[in-house]
């Protein structure tokens, strides 16, 4: 319920950027509607899209429209023709005229598929390596892997996206290029096309994961019930992974789930360096175009990723963290 609750105040506040705040600015309907016509607009074409759009009606009745649209779809009218926008409905985009919902649902698992592989290496690889520079704190090991991860937190996406796409497509050309392949079609296809954008998107968050795993175990593991545990002559690893470990992972879950549901909604840099047509890529572009329905599709799709996400990690804390399922 509070999931629902969330997404109709992102939804409400979405559409108030989009459609209230405008009019507070002193902006009437009619300029509204001209500035979506575009450069050719005459007084027909102006009103035909303010009734349309309903912009002429109160500002609470277009959004109850606009949530209308997104539950059971909504009719729109071109001309003398009238169409019906499924749910659910962003709209139509103003530059293609074509519905907002089914060119996402074809970017989705473009941006889906980027998040879940990249997320995968990011999360073992930048565990495993902050418990491991937990477990050798101050040896050889501890300072390399925190130097690497120092490089990975500076060093920006596109920077080593451009540099992996120089070397193993350009100078060593190990792929060919860089292109999505449906998981159902050919998951091994799938996985190849997309290792070069999971690890430098990886990289990134690894050195951060790292670093995070570093400083709770490091904490962790000078607990109390840490030595009791060793006391009782319970094996090392189990002390480590059993106690250890899924004590410090409660912190590391939250961050991840918050991530892993951004990332699916804005991955632009990435999907940008190696030519992805993602939900990142596709937002970009309807930026620049002023594609507003676009804008406000992406922008609760991303938000409905985001509170999925969570309420996951809200599963999964009774599974880590046996105190959560007793309170």
């Amino acid at each position: 319920m509070g999931a629902v609750l969330l997404l109709l105040v992102v939804s409400a506040v979405t559409f108030a950027i989009f459609f209230l705040v405008p009019r507070l600015g002193g902006q009437t309907a009619d300029q509204l509607a001209t500035q979506y016509v575009g450069k050719d607009a005459n007084p027909e074409s102006v009103a035909a899209i303010k009734q349309n759009l309903g912009l002429d009606q109160p500002v609470y009745e277009q959004y109850w429209h606009f949530l209308k649209g997104l539950v059971v779809g909504a009719d729109y009218k071109f001309g003398p023709d009238a169409t019906h926008c499924s749910a659910p409905c962003f709209g139509y985009s103003f530059k293609s005229h074509i519905e907002v919902w089914p060119q996402l649902e074809q970017r989705i698992p473009v941006s889906f598929s980027l998040a879940i592989g990249a997320a995968v290496i990011w999360l073992v690889s930048g565990v495993t390596t902050g418990v491991i520079s937990a477990l050798r704190k101050g040896k050889p090991i501890d300072r390399i892997s925190m130097f690497i991860a120092l490089a990975g937190v500076s060093l920006p996406i596109f920077f080593t996206g451009q540099i992996l796409n120089a070397l193993f497509v350009y100078e060593i050309p190990i792929w060919d290029s860089i292109d999505y392949v449906p998981f159902t079609e050919n998951p091994a296809e799938w996985a190849w096309h997309l290792l070069l954008p999971w690890i430098s998107l990886a990289f990134l968050f690894s050195a951060l994961y790292a670093r995070l795993t570093r400083a709770g175990m490091l904490e962790t593991m000078s607990e109390d019930y840490i030595r009791t545990a060793r006391a009782k002559g319970l094996k090392e690893t189990t002390v480590v992974s059993k106690h250890g470990l899924r004590s410090a992972l409660t912190p590391i879950v939250t961050i991840f789930g918050m991530d892993f549901g951004t990332l699916v909604g804005t991955a632009v840099l990435t999907e940008t360096v190696f030519s992805l047509q993602g939900i990142g890529a596709y937002s970009v572009q309807a930026i620049k175009d002023n594609d507003l329905p676009i804008v406000m599709g992406v922008t609760l799709v991303a938000a409905f990723f985001i509170v999925f996400c969570n309420l996951i990690v809200d599963l999964v804390y009774a599974a880590i963290d046996p105190r959560v399922r007793y309170s």
